[in-house]
């Protein structure tokens, strides 16, 4: 593989033009260069963890609801709005951990592949919870409103499950643009 170098050439500080003297200071060399500090939110910070664990609560409680309602099988979107939460858990849950090793080894994850990763997956994470909890309102709202078949079903439960997917979405969303945010900014 043929891949092009960049080459660098040596600058003669004498040479340089009067103009950029008043950009760099007396000595000519350049002023180190300032770190952006970390904003909250982003992947390695505290905001984020408590984030992740927000949304892998949220999660697992509207799995664990809808699991135990003994009639969700027989409702694609109930059984897609399972799917979407146990994916939503487990990639929350290993985000977790990847922020709990950073926080505790001090170390800032701001590796292009690694914001890239996490971007993308909070952002196919984050669609298929919205789609689901979209798709299992629009069931709950047909049992409740339309059909007037509440009492045979379980509603309030498809009702919980289907509440907790959206505040999930709702914790999802700020990692997801956050993560998009410091990835565009590079």
């Amino acid at each position: 593989m043929s891949r092009s170098h960049p080459a660098v050439h040596p600058v003669n500080l004498a040479v340089i033009p009067s103009h950029a003297a008043d950009i760099e200071p007396d000595n000519g060399i350049p002023p180190p260069r300032i770190r952006m500090k970390d904003i909250q939110g982003m992947p390695g910070t505290f905001t984020a963890l408590l984030l992740r664990f927000l949304q892998f609560s949220l999660a697992l409680v509207s799995l664990a609801v809808m699991i135990t309602t003994p009639d969700f099988p027989s409702v694609t979107a109930f059984r897609y709005l399972v799917a979407a939460m146990s994916l939503q858990t487990v990639w929350s849950l290993s985000l977790g951990v990847v922020d709990i090793y950073a926080l505790l080894v001090k170390r800032s994850l701001r590796n292009s592949k690694v914001v890239t990763l996490f971007a993308m997956g909070d952002g196919i994470t984050s669609t298929l919870t919205f789609a689901a909890a979209c798709s299992s309102a629009g069931i709950t709202v047909l049992i409740n409103n339309d059909f007037n078949d509440c009492d045979q079903n379980n509603c309030t439960r498809f009702e919980i499950a289907t509440g907790l997917a959206f505040m999930s979405w709702f914790a999802i969303s700020p990692s997801f643009f956050l993560n998009y945010w410091s990835l565009a900014s590079r």
